[in-house]
């Protein structure tokens, strides 16, 4: 086995259903070779809150070195733990199948699930992740919600922030109703019969992000599908589950993926691609549902068919070709491309999609925003996430184009925040784009 991890990274199924994935002295005796690794590569050390402080809990110890540091200081190390899985894909040379096998992100997984189930999840914590009801109830009346979690609200944040230890400066979704999954029931745009990939059908799975927050991303995907001749149908069985892996909680997250790919099964058999709206859904679907069912033929099944969205707009681009009628914006573009789309290994499928537009001035940013979903937004780690997402504000800035946009809606406001703090005289847009919101308005849809 050669040094450099130069052989493609393989990924280990998660041993959630073992006892020993459970057993403390076990999981601190991978941490511990894990980390003495870790501190001696540093390669890392600039990706998330993680590494710097690992580094720094061991140059501060006794020694120097992990044998005089306690295993119970290791917590900031995994709280500061997004999970995005870029050290595993873009900075590890010891990542399987090298003989160290080390996979950072899996260790942060494995503590969280220990966490989970000794219930030290707090109560906030775990009622963040509950989208489905949390959208629901919100979408009954998206005004007040929407009006009691807006930014600068002094009467209810400053309460978010003791109840729910939500930073009171946070950027936090807004709810619309209805959702998109309702409004596809009735608007349902005609398909293009003319255009060169006419008879493709597909099943956008809405996410909940799409279907409660920012259905516009939703109507525009589907818009500009039926522009290109692909019948499209709407389905919605729930959130993937990226909140509760998040929190530790695999049990669920399992049993959401064997039940959601069930529901999904008749559609793939029909040769139909499953379009997720939002890179961490798609990513679930393709690579954590499998590495937690392993066995289940309908989730393998689902992640062969499961495509983000601008991914599948490209391929339409490549096989049969776009319907005309792309015209230049009035304006340049600051692209952010999030980790969860970096770590589907599919390359830079949102520039490659934009580039598409005549004549675009794209300004590609390829760096963690920092957010890192519902980590970003809590009163320990809002201060941290704007650090780390500077740089990618930063540069947002400087280019002074007219839209910001990332494929993740959350990493896209939170860049927004990140701006307003840079110095500099450009003004901060007032919303951030999905890119496929972008190639909508560059049709006119």
């Amino acid at each position: 086995m050669s040094e450099g991890s130069l052989e493609a990274p393989t990924r280990h199924p998660v041993a959630w259903r073992d006892p020993d994935f459970y057993d403390e002295e076990k999981l601190d005796a991978e941490a511990r070779r894990i980390f003495d690794i870790c501190h001696g590569c540093r390669r890392c050390f600039n990706l998330c809150d993680s590494f710097p402080k690992l580094f720094d809990l061991i140059d501060d110890s006794e020694s120097g070195e992990l044998d005089t540091v306690d295993s119970s200081e290791f917590k900031p190390v995994v709280d500061g733990c997004t999970l995005c899985d870029m050290c595993f894909l873009t900075k590890c040379p010891y990542v399987p199948p090298h003989e160290f096998n080390l996979d950072f992100p899996h260790l942060m997984l494995r503590y969280r699930a220990i966490e989970h189930r000794k219930g030290e999840v707090g109560f906030a914590a775990r009622q963040m992740t509950e989208t489905d009801r949390n959208g629901r109830m919100a979408s009954i009346a998206p005004s007040l919600v929407n009006w009691a979690s807006g930014r600068g609200n002094s009467l209810t944040r400053p309460a978010l922030e003791t109840l729910a230890d939500i930073h009171r400066d946070a950027y936090l979704p807004k709810f619309h109703s209805p959702t998109f999954a309702a409004r596809s029931k009735t608007e349902i745009p005609d398909v293009n019969s003319n255009a060169p990939a006419f008879g493709r059908e597909a099943v956008i799975y809405a996410t909940c992000f799409a279907n409660y927050n920012e259905p516009q991303i939703g109507t525009a995907a589907r818009s500009i599908l039926a522009h290109n001749g692909v019948a499209t149908e709407v389905v919605y069985p729930s959130c993937c589950g990226m909140p509760q892996l998040e929190q530790g909680d695999l049990a669920r997250v399992a049993e959401t993926a064997v039940k959601v790919a069930a529901e999904m099964r008749p559609y793939v058999d029909a040769g139909k691609a499953v379009i997720a709206l939002t890179p961490s859904c798609a990513l679930m679907l393709k690579f954590e549902w499998p590495l937690l069912v392993p066995e289940d033929d309908n989730v393998k099944a689902l992640s062969s068919a499961a495509r983000d969205i601008d991914e599948y707009i490209v391929d339409i681009a490549k096989t049969e070709g776009l319907t005309e009628g792309l015209r230049p914006l009035d304006g340049g573009v600051a692209l952010h491309l999030p980790c969860h789309s970096r770590a589907q290994n599919i390359g830079q499928k949102s520039a490659e999609m934009l580039r598409l537009i005549p004549d675009i001035e794209l300004t590609v940013i390829e760096r963690c925003s920092g957010h890192g979903g519902s980590w970003g937004v809590t009163k320990e780690n809002f201060e941290t996430a704007l650090k780390v997402g500077k740089p990618v504000a930063r540069q947002a800035r400087q280019t002074e184009q007219k839209y910001v946009a990332s494929g993740c809606p959350l990493a896209g406001a939170h860049i927004l925040q990140g701006m307003e703090r840079v110095d500099g005289e450009a003004l901060v847009p007032e919303t951030a784009n999905h890119p496929i919101e972008i190639l909508a308005k560059a049709y006119g849809l």
